[in-house]
This record gives structure tokens, sequence and C-alpha cells, in this order.
């Protein structure tokens, strides 16, 4: 230990008589989303008002990322997630610098994927699971980040809570997933994480997240076969009992919009003729109206002539009587009145 130590400040002590300023160390990239920075810890030797340069070496172009900071870091971000590169950095003091530290980078293979966003809703038994993300993020904008790659599904990783040893894995390529065939009334668990075939890659799994089921949601045998009595018998009621309903509204609605009944075809002919009308409309009629004649029965034996002279009178006053009655009727009737003779 004490060799390695003197090893080491002789170091210091040839690099800083020679000029020489040590290299960053702990060099490593920190990438989470694609969102990229390079990291290092300052040399434990050197001399004041140290700076940090950082470039990316690709088969296109040499690039300068960070040029003289004084911070331990550098974000890379902007270098296209398809390519291949090799990154580097130095220390620089004054007119001085330290060697290259280099590393190797490739975007979609060394990122680490972040955990989906996940809700969870317990419904008829089953647990439906619905996960959004990750996403890019690129100043103001999000992307999500299953783009980049061209295989892309969720595992979703269940268990109940009393027994977390036996955990149950489904895969889907949609957003959703339904977890049926669960126990009725038991707390399950579950967490999901991106799965890349493709690229043999993974994600990091979401948190925890535990729900309790609800009945299975399958009906009874007995309440089915209650429901389907019942809507029979409903329906062999109510068919019968609107038709005959709506038999009853429309002879209704006929017979008062549509009646059956004619005017008598007598009373037609009556009233179609002048006169009658006339007098079915005004009965009391005058007496200009109508023409009587007076008629004088003389009778053929001479011996009594003078008692049937008398008789006569009075059977001409009877029948004056019974003209001025038949007068009368005639008003009222439907035509001239016939007059009554009495020998």
């Amino acid at each position: 230990m004490a060799r390695r130590f003197l090893a080491l400040v002789a170091g210091c002590l040839v690099s800083s008589a020679f000029g020489i300023v040590p290299e960053p160390k702990n060099v490593r990239i920190n990438s989470f989303n694609l969102n990229s920075t390079l990291q290092w810890d300052p040399p434990t030797f050197h001399k004041e008002n140290i700076t940090y340069t950082v470039e990316s070496i690709s088969s296109l172009y040499n690039r300068n990322l960070c040029k003289n900071i004084v911070i331990t870091e550098c974000d890379f971000s902007s270098l296209s997630v398809y390519g291949n590169y090799t990154l580097r950095v130095r220390a620089e003091s004054e007119n001085e610098e330290s060697d290259w530290v280099n590393t190797i980078f490739k975007p979609l293979d060394d990122t680490i994927i972040g955990p989906p966003d996940v809700k969870v809703k317990s419904e008829s038994g089953s647990l439906h699971v619905d996960f959004t993300g990750p996403v890019v993020v690129q100043g103001s904008d999000k992307w999500p980040l299953k783009k980049y790659y061209g295989s892309w599904a969720y595992r979703v990783l269940y268990w109940k809570k009393s027994n977390s040893e036996e955990v149950v894995t489904t895969d889907t390529k949609y957003n959703s997933e339904i977890l049926s065939g669960l126990d009725p009334w038991t707390i399950y668990c579950l967490q999901v994480q991106a799965v890349i075939p493709e690229w043999n890659k993974t994600g990091e799994l979401s948190e925890e997240f535990c729900d309790r089921t609800t009945d299975n949601g399958v009906t009874p045998v007995w309440i089915t076969v209650t429901v389907l009595l019942v809507s029979m018998v409903v329906v062999l009621v109510s068919v019968p009992a609107c038709f005959f309903t709506s038999s009853y509204i429309y002879r209704q609605t006929r017979y008062v919009f549509c009646p059956k009944y004619s005017f008598p075809q007598h009373l037609k002919e009556f009233l179609s003729k002048p006169s009658y009308s006339s007098q079915f409309l005004s009965p009391h009629l005058s007496e200009e109206d109508h023409s009587f004649d007076k008629l004088t029965v003389i009778s053929e034996e001479s011996e009594n002539c003078s008692n049937e002279t008398s008789n006569t009178k009075e059977q001409l006053q009877d029948s004056q009587e019974e003209i001025s009655i038949a007068e009368k009727v005639s008003a009222f009737g439907k035509g001239p009145s016939s007059v009554l003779y009495q020998i």
C-alpha cells in the first residue's frame, strides 16, 4: 500500500515537473430514454483553472460536443440515435493538455429504456391494464420511444399479493391488456416493462400496482333461466295486449271520423221535393195554399126528402168538420188531405 502511494506521488511530481496534465478519471455514459450525457471525475492532481473538451468520432465526421468547459459532464443527446460513436474527453490547463480518454457509445443499444406509465382498473372479475410510454424528451417536444425501434411490446408481470413467488407473465403488442381468469375478491399486484425482441432488450419495470378483483362476472344459471322465462311471459302478454289495444283505438277513431251511418233514402227523396221540404220546414202554412169544394147529396126517394134533407145538413156539417180537421192534419202531413164523404 505504501509503495503504491509513493509511486502515485512520484508520478504526479514527474508529471508536474514535465508539465503534463493528468487524464480525467472514471469516464462513463449516462443515457436514459435516449437523453445522454458523458460524465467523469476530475484528475486527482491538477493545476488550477483546468478545463475539459469532449469530442465525438464517427465514420462520417468528428464533432466537438463541449469545449473548454469547467463542469465534469457533457450532454450529447443531439447525436443521431442510429450511429455508432467514440466519445473522448481530455483535461486542459493553460497550454497543456492531457491524453484523450475514449469510450464507445451505441445509442439504441446502450440507452436505458424507462418504465411505462400504468393504469389499473378492476372490473367484472378481471384487471384492465393500460400503459403508455416511455417517451423521448427533446426540448419542448416529446416522442414515443418505440418509434425508434423496429419491434416493440409490453410485458405484464402479475401475482397474488399473498403469494409473490408465483409470477405470471404475458406479452402484448397493444397499449392495454385484460388479465382474466383471476380469483374473485383477491388482491393482485403487477408491474409492466417494455420489451424489444429484435434488439434483445428490456426496459425498466414500472412501479408496483395492486388492486382487488371483484366478482368473476359469470351469471348463475338460475338467474339466466329466470330472466328468460320472465322475458317470454312479458312478450306473450304484451303482444296480444298491444294488438287489441291498437285495434280498439283504430275502431274508435274510424267511428268518430268515418261513421257508417247513412241518411235514410225515403227522407232524402222527401227532402229533395220542394213542396214537401217546404212543408216539412214550415208546418204552419196559410190557407191560400189549399182550396175546398162543397158537396151536396140529394136522395132519390121523395118520401124521405124532408128527413133526409135535415140529415143531409147534419152530414154536411159533420163533413165540413171532418174536412177542417183533415185540413189541419194535412198541414203537418206529407200532402193534401183526403176528404171523407159520408152518404
